[in-house]
């Protein structure tokens, strides 16, 4: 066996008085000849029809589809999984980055678990999960599912080449002393039923920051030290950094960052520099949780108070009821505001000196949506993403964004304030849906594929909570929610 990958090469022996050359039905052939005491043989390539995998992997360059800047080759992850674990294992990959951990454990029927720190790696996960589609394979039992194991037969092709997932293995000793062939599994090779297409099973997606906290008050279990560290570190962020980013390559540019003199809201004022000059103030949410609306309000109530020109508020993430506050801000509380997203690597020190500016703080929109009642069909509904609104405190506008232009939308159908479960998913701005479009060869009209694109969500009957919830990502991978009660059953 040389390792050249030439099935019918044989090794090369002096053929003498005495050789016997013995052919069979399966294109082996062996020669027998007497060279002293030692009895030689000839070894077809296609007697081991596999080889094994060494330490050096050539193959494995960057993925041709990449979509994340270190996105693994699916072939590497592949192979760690198949060597490592059996169907129905579990994989925890805690750099998600593009998902190909998930990916390659949902094709091959192990469970999975993936993380990361940043949104923008899970939203382009959760995307090429949905919207991929993957082999099915036959398994040992259908009611057990993958954990199970899957099928695996021999199978010769018509060139009498074992092709299958279990192949023999002919060796030396075999030969010598006529014993039965070995079976070797191939493990990558299960067999493959090619008349179905399989998609990704059902996922969740968790967060670490589902509770609203507010600064005071008896319900807070904010440590008073620890808050005012997390101050000083946002501070010395916005000095450095102290551009926010809007739609459209707008920015906003502060000076004079600081802690106000006196205060028992607000966590600092500057001077905003767009157009003309004017102070306005600021409030950090909590390291650790969401803004909540309480929050919002104290703070407002304070800048108002003090004649600062605008409000920011800043955080990591934010309670539906606070945004809309924020939103309203201007006619309930006389201060005009604005919802910043920070990223989430502010809270890893490490990753700071490899962020720029553009990463830290961005202005983001609030979905506008509108529900409407299905003709005919009592407590039926359908939502249909009207778009983003996002206002621009340089000029007191606000720019709206059509709902087929978002990368991804979101509904939950039974919303119940601490949870979002997504019921309904659509990817208007995206060709990720035309892989599967083309597996199924022409399976479906297109118009539902235009549905998948739209926005426009299936009709829905309500829930428990009797209240929806849309979640709509942007750009930049920030999160947008708002929440709709459906009214009293008639």
């Amino acid at each position: 066996n040389t390792g050249m990958g030439f099935e019918n090469a044989f090794v090369n022996l002096p053929i003498t008085q005495g050789t016997q050359l013995k052919t069979h039905d399966n294109g082996r052939a062996e020669i027998d000849f007497e060279d002293g005491s030692t009895l030689r043989y000839v070894l077809k390539l296609s007697d081991a029809p596999f080889s094994a995998l060494t330490n050096l992997w050539a193959d494995t360059s960057a993925p041709s589809d990449k979509i994340y800047a270190v996105q693994t080759n699916t072939k590497v992850i592949q192979r760690c999984i198949l060597m490592t674990t059996e169907p129905g294992d579990l994989i925890l990959d805690p750099t998600c980055g593009s998902g190909t951990s998930a990916y390659v454990a949902e094709q091959w029927g192990r469970r999975w678990i993936t993380i990361d720190t940043s949104r923008v790696p899970l939203a382009l996960s959760r995307q090429r999960l949905l919207t991929s589609t993957f082999p099915w394979y036959s398994l040992r039992d259908d009611f057990r599912g993958p954990s199970s194991g899957f099928k695996y037969e021999r199978s010769i092709n018509k060139r009498g080449e074992n092709v299958g997932g279990v192949v023999p293995y002919i060796s030396k000793g075999s030969i010598a002393s006529n014993e039965s062939e070995k079976q070797i599994l191939i493990v990558d090779s299960p067999e493959t039923v090619t008349n179905v297409v399989r998609i990704s099973g059902p996922f969740c997606f968790e967060a670490l920051i589902p509770t609203p906290m507010d600064l005071e008050g008896e319900a807070s279990n904010l440590d008073a030290t620890e808050y005012g560290a997390f101050v000083d570190r946002m501070l010395e962020v916005l000095r450095r950094s102290p551009v926010l980013h809007l739609p459209g390559n707008r920015m906003v540019t502060f000076k004079q960052v600081r802690p106000p003199a006196k205060t028992l809201s607000l966590s600092a004022e500057a001077i905003q520099m767009n157009g003309e000059e004017k102070p306005v103030a600021l409030v950090f949410g909590p390291e650790n949780g969401a803004i909540s609306e309480k929050l919002v309000f104290e703070a407002g109530k304070e800048a108002a108070g003090k004649r600062y020109a605008h409000l920011y508020v800043l955080g990591f993430a934010i309670q539906p009821h606070a945004r809309e506050l924020v939103e309203k801000a201007d006619q309930v509380l006389g201060i005009p505001a604005t919802y910043v997203q920070a990223t989430p690597d502010l809270m890893m020190g490490d990753l700071l000196k490899n962020l720029r500016s553009s990463e830290i703080f961005s202005v983001c929109g609030l979905p506008e949506i509108e529900l409407l009642p299905v003709k005919g069909e009592a407590d039926r509904f359908q939502v249909k993403l009207l778009g983003l609104d996002v206002f621009d405190p340089t000029t007191l506008e606000t720019d709206h964004r059509q709902g087929k232009d978002v990368p991804c939308w979101l509904l939950d159908t039974d919303y119940n304030g601490l949870c979002f479960h997504v019921c309904q998913a659509f990817f208007p701005r995206t060709e990720a849906w035309e892989s599967i479009k083309k597996a199924l060869r022409g399976e479906y009209q297109d118009s539902v594929w235009e549905h998948l694109a739209g926005d426009t969500s299936a009709p829905f009957y309500a829930g428990d909570q009797r209240q929806i919830a849309v979640k709509v990502i942007d750009d930049r991978g920030n999160e947008l929610m708002v929440v709709k009660a459906l009214g009293v059953a008639k």
